[in-house]
C-alpha cells in the first residue's frame, strides 16, 4: 500500500505539517484497515482527554525499563484529534516516558479512523486498569462522545464503553476518589443497563444514580 493512496495521502500531509516524517503504510492484517507509520515530533502527540489519569510511578518505572533496554520499541497508537492535532488513546505512560528520556520524535502507527479512540478501552493492556481506572475513562470517554453524538442512543456506544455500571462508577469516582466502588461493582452490575434515551438524556439520568449510590455508601459507613 503507498503513502499516495487516497486513504492515507491527507494523513501524510497533517503529518508533515506538524514537522514530522512518514515512513511507510499498510493494512493491518485483521481487519484490513490501513495504517501509516511516521514519526512524530513528541510534542504533537497528545493522550486522548478522557484517559485515565497518568501514573508517575509508572511512568517512572517504564522509562527505566526501556532506558535499560536502549531501545524504543512500541510504536504509539496515533489518531487525529477533534482539536487537530494527534492523540493517542493507549500510549500516555508510553509518550511521557519518552518525554523522561528526553525523546524529541517519537514512532507511531496512525489511523485515519478517529473513532478508533473510543474503541480501544478494551486493548490498553499497558498498564493493568484498576475499577477506578476504567470508570473515570469510561465517563470521560462519554462525556466528549456526548458533545459530538449526544442525540445518539447510549447502547449503541455498548462497545466503547465495556459495561454500564463503569459509567455510573465514573461519575461517583469524579467526585469521591477514594470510593470503594469494589464493594458495590456486583450489585451493580445487576441491576445497571445500558439505557435506550440518548447519550445526554442518560448521562443526566446517571448523575441521580451516582447520588444514590453515594448515599446508600454514606448510610453504610
Amino acid at each position: 500500500m503507498g503513502l499516495d493512496s487516497a486513504e492515507l495521502a491527507e494523513l501524510a500531509g497533517f503529518v508533515r505539517q506538524a514537522g514530522g516524517a512518514p515512513i511507510g503504510a499498510y493494512h493491518e492484517p485483521l481487519g484490513g484497515r490501513p495504517l501509516l507509520l511516521a514519526c512524530l515530533p513528541i510534542g504533537a502527540v497528545q493522550p486522548t482527554p478522557f484517559q485515565r489519569d497518568l501514573s508517575p510511578t509508572h511512568t517512572k518505572r517504564l522509562a527505566a525499563k526501556i532506558d535499560e533496554a536502549a531501545a524504543f520499541l512500541d510504536p504509539l497508537i496515533v489518531v487525529r484529534g477533534h482539536d487537530g492535532g494527534f492523540w493517542t488513546p493507549n500510549g500516555r505512560h508510553r509518550l511521557a516516558a519518552a518525554k523522561v528520556l528526553g525523546l524529541r520524535q517519537i514512532t507511531a502507527l496512525i489511523s485515519p479512523d478517529d473513532t478508533l479512540a473510543f474503541r480501544i478501552l478494551a486493548l490498553n493492556t499497558e498498564k493493568a486498569h484498576n475499577l477506578r481506572d476504567r470508570s473515570l475513562e469510561a465517563i470521560r470517554m462519554a462525556r466528549s462522545l456526548a458533545k459530538r453524538q449526544g442525540q445518539t442512543r447510549e447502547v449503541q456506544f455498548a462497545a466503547q464503553f465495556e459495561s454500564p455500571d463503569l459509567l455510573t462508577l465514573g461519575i461517583v469516582y469524579e467526585q469521591a476518589a477514594r470510593f470503594a466502588g469494589g464493594a458495590y461493582g456486583a450489585f451493580l452490575k445487576k441491576v445497571d443497563r445500558f439505557s435506550e434515551r440518548t447519550l445526554l438524556a442518560s448521562l443526566r439520568e446517571r448523575e441521580g444514580f451516582a447520588a444514590r449510590l453515594r448515599d446508600i455508601d454514606a448510610r453504610v459507613t
